[in-house]
């Protein structure tokens, strides 16, 4: 049982993911997910031409070398990573695979955002790994539409940053990263008002969205 609060909440589901990583179920699933990554960006190489991706912490399933085959495919595709502002927004810069990276306060390798070689990019498509993740669905005539929200750290970095974006941006892709164990009801956490949705959610099953 979780208990009630946010943060408690994520410190079970952070424990329980590095348990999940050191078990014998875990390249399976991974190895799932990187299958549905290349086949949802083989899917949309006419929309998506720029990725903003992370250097994963704490047991985050990094998604670099997928991401890296793709951008190696065509000159055009841009990788980028996110740099924190002081004000809690992102910003993100392209990234390269031998480009030196500078820890952020929270210990997390961030671009240089003065290094004049690796410009601002507004990606096409952004990819958040969760800590946690739910699904809520509106039902319009006879039609549900599914809506899934992301449980993150708790800093409120990309909600900030993809409410903004969307205004300039109307269609960016933002999808969410996790596993079908990671999945929240309602008693264990609701998203708020503030929550930015996700444009789909991919895990081990596949691409939800």
């Amino acid at each position: 049982m979780h208990g009630n609060s946010p943060k408690t909440l994520r410190q079970d589901l952070l424990a329980q993911r590095k348990q999940f990583v050191a078990s014998a179920r875990y390249d399976a699933a991974r190895a799932a997910l990187f299958s549905g990554l290349a086949e949802f960006l083989a899917e949309s190489e006419a929309q998506i031409r720029s990725v903003a991706l992370y250097c994963p912490i704490q047991s985050e399933i990094d998604v670099r070398p997928t991401l890296l085959d793709w951008a190696d495919q065509s000159p055009e595709r841009i990788l980028c990573l996110p740099f924190a502002r002081p004000d809690k927004h992102l910003d993100f810069y392209a990234w390269h695979r031998d480009d030196i990276l500078i820890p952020s306060q929270h210990g997390v390798p961030e671009p240089d955002p003065n290094n004049f070689l690796r410009p601002q990019v507004i990606p096409d498509c952004i990819l958040i790994p969760c800590v946690g993740w739910s699904q809520s669905s509106d039902v319009i005539s006879t039609s549900a539409i599914n809506h899934y929200w992301r449980l993150g750290y708790g800093g409120g970095y990309f909600d900030r940053t993809l409410a903004q974006l969307r205004k300039t941006k109307p269609d960016l892709i933002c999808i969410g990263l996790g596993f079908d164990w990671q999945k929240l009801n309602d008693a264990q956490w609701q998203a708020q008002t503030h929550d930015e949705p996700l444009d789909g959610m991919l895990t081990e099953s596949g691409l939800l969205g």
